[in-house]
């Protein structure tokens, strides 16, 4: 109670001109913050700049209301672009470990994998090599969708040609489509040449053909073990093609058996060449003759209206060591891990072999893309058969297992990185 006498103070309002002034200034400030957040955030993305829009991934909603709502207020963008081969290159990036992410198939639920692969059937007990998932830096590469997979090639050949490592790619595909298959829709043809499989319900087949150094030599169907032995016709290559003519897709490789020396014993026409009927030469002088020969036949034969060519490039072997830095260790036995050294590059990859390949391809008149999985693979030296593999046709003993000499660093456990290689030629097609 206010004691009487005393009179209650009297509040001024203020005057509504002062209150709207205020009011405006107050609003051109926040505008002003406001238009320099905006400033500073497009800076940024100017900096980072892609060629592509980013990708903004759909959450899984039946509710379509909520789903546009939460489109509009995302704040969890993905800012690598959708995979363009003309955009991407899919090289440049990094194996993230996800062990959420199961193999769409194992080496005991698919029957067509070669034993020499078979790294879990021959007592491999570690199995994080088999959660390693390829990311490249500036796109998203799509999962490999089996269904979509054998949609793109209904109706169509897609053949594989080249040596054992394109074998190990071959299966690869297979594995990670026939499980979608019913059993009365598929069948396999397996020859010591040419192996085929069938997918009745597409009207596809997805084959391979033995050739390993895609031009005729002596070792090309009874396979010389000395390697001293093997004579390379580099000129010659059309027997051979004819098992390759209408065929919707061509995917070649050639690499590791050039590399079984510094020089190769060579033959070309149809006559002798030096006393004893060959010419030895370096192994890439031989390589590029090769190719040319390879091309040649190509850009007159391919429609490439009618057929896709590529081209897998070299699988780097992992027998030194020394290249990722374990100075005590022997190749690559009870390898792991990947290495993560950025752009690593060990000694079983030969850049004067790219060279070769990038300089022949290029003057093609046929387009050729390359399916890029050098780089990518090099890091991948827990990936291999190693000691979990068969030598002369019987699985490596108890004791054998134990010596790291017997380890194959060349080729892949299945499933593992030749399935990479499929997920960028599945991209890709």
């Amino acid at each position: 109670m206010i004691p009487s006498g005393i009179m209650k103070p009297h509040r001024r309002k203020l005057p509504l001109p002062i209150i709207v002034i205020t009011i405006c200034v107050l609003a051109f400030v926040a505008a002003l913050y406001a238009e320099r957040l905006s400033f500073l955030s497009s800076s940024k993305s100017i900096l980072k700049s892609k060629p592509c829009p980013r990708k903004i991934t759909k959450p899984k909603s039946s509710d379509k209301k909520v789903e546009v709502e939460v489109l509009v207020n995302a704040s969890w963008i993905d800012d690598r672009f959708d995979f363009d081969p003309e955009e991407c290159h899919v090289a440049n990036g990094k194996w993230v470990f996800n062990h959420s992410i199961e193999p769409l198939y194992s080496d005991t639920s698919c029957p067509y994998i070669d034993r020499q692969f078979s790294c879990v059937k021959n007592g491999r007990t570690d199995f994080d090599y088999r959660h390693w998932e390829w990311q490249p830096e500036d796109c998203t590469l799509p999962r490999f969708n089996p269904e979509l997979a054998l949609k793109k090639l209904q109706g169509k050949r897609l053949l594989f040609v080249g040596d054992s490592l394109q074998r190990n790619q071959w299966e690869s595909f297979v594995c990670l489509v026939e499980w979608v298959i019913p059993h009365e829709h598929k069948s396999m043809q397996l020859g010591r040449v040419h192996s085929v499989f069938k997918a009745k319900e597409y009207n596809a087949t997805i084959e391979f053909y033995w050739a390993p150094y895609l031009v005729e030599s002596n070792s090309d169907i009874e396979i010389i073990g000395d390697t001293k032995k093997r004579i390379i016709k580099v000129d010659a290559i059309a027997e051979r093609a004819t098992n390759w003519t209408g065929v919707d897709i061509l995917v070649f490789n050639t690499y590791v058996w050039w590399m079984s020396g510094s020089r190769i014993k060579t033959l070309w026409g149809s006559f002798d060449n030096g006393a004893e009927g060959y010419e030895e030469f370096d192994t890439p002088v031989a390589y590029k003759l090769a190719l040319k020969t390879w091309a040649n036949w190509i850009d007159s034969t391919i429609n490439p209206n009618k057929t896709r060519v590529f081209f897998t490039t070299m699988s780097p072997t992992h027998t030194r060591s020394q290249d990722w830095g374990n100075m005590e260790g022997v190749k690559c036995f009870n390898e792991t891990k990947p290495v993560k050294k950025k752009k690593h590059w060990g000694s079983g990859s030969d850049k004067r072999i790219m060279s070769v390949v990038a300089k022949v391809v290029k003057k093609m008149k046929v387009p050729v893309s390359f399916i890029n999985i050098t780089q990518i693979s090099e890091y991948r030296i827990d990936g291999h058969s190693s000691v979990y593999t068969e030598t002369g046709g019987k699985l490596l003993t108890e004791e054998e297992r134990a010596d790291p000499q017997n380890a194959d660093c060349i080729h892949w456990c299945l499933p593992g990185v030749p399935d990479t290689w499929n997920q960028i030629l599945f991209a890709m097609l």
